[in-house]
């Protein structure tokens, strides 16, 4: 225990936390009373740490769970067989999936090839954007090919910061670029503290696809 409430009762112990828990949530809830605002949120998945696109498809299930009608484009991870994309498939009314990648830019070794792919991907993503009815779009690593220059990230901010008004928008890969950065509601940078690949571990099923 600590010294300083050595000398107290456990039940003025819990007086006291009772107290301080009354606190907290008085104090809780005059923040919330300010938060008035209701909007679609552009938010973007960024960082070296692993779990972007995990996160993103955590908050598309959720979404789906209040039936929200769903947009995905896949940027590069198109010829992977994913846990994800099976489970999602076998929503069909509200969930739309275009697996547009290639793979990775040195898989493909091909950079017109991955720019016209990339811009294919695009127009997808542009039209469901565009579309009222999709409640949420993930941009599955579009942060990479804003990377390697294979699409204008001002036209791509552009379309993202005129979407529908109630839409969700959610944007993976590294390296996001500074002005999708600055156009975003909600950021989070994924820091890698440890990563089992290190150890000579190769990608797990269910845990990487």
């Amino acid at each position: 225990m600590n010294e300083k409430h050595a000398d107290l009762s456990e039940e003025e112990l819990n007086a006291r936390h009772a107290e301080k828990m009354r606190r907290k949530k008085e104090a809780r809830a005059k923040i919330l009373a300010t938060k008035t605002i209701e909007k679609g949120l552009l938010i973007v998945h960024t960082g070296k740490g692993k779990g972007k696109s995990t996160a993103a498809f955590g908050l598309v299930m959720r979404a789906l769970g209040h039936g929200f009608r769903i947009g995905i484009v896949q940027f590069v991870k198109g010829a992977w067989e994913t846990g994800e994309r099976f489970v999602l498939d076998r929503f069909p009314d509200l969930v739309t999936i275009q697996a547009m990648g290639e793979g990775f830019t040195w898989e493909t070794q091909d950079r017109e090839r991955d720019i016209a792919a990339a811009r294919a991907a695009w127009d997808k993503a542009r039209a469901m954007i565009a579309d009222p009815d999709y409640q949420m779009v993930l941009l599955d690593e579009l942060n990479i090919v804003l990377r390697y220059g294979y699409l204008d990230i001002d036209e791509v901010v552009e379309v993202l910061k005129n979407r529908p008004e109630g839409m969700h928008v959610i944007v993976t890969g590294r390296n996001a670029k500074d002005e999708l950065i600055e156009a975003a509601d909600l950021v989070t940078d994924m820091t890698q503290v440890k990563h089992p690949f290190r150890a000579g571990v190769k990608a797990q099923v269910g845990i990487e696809f």
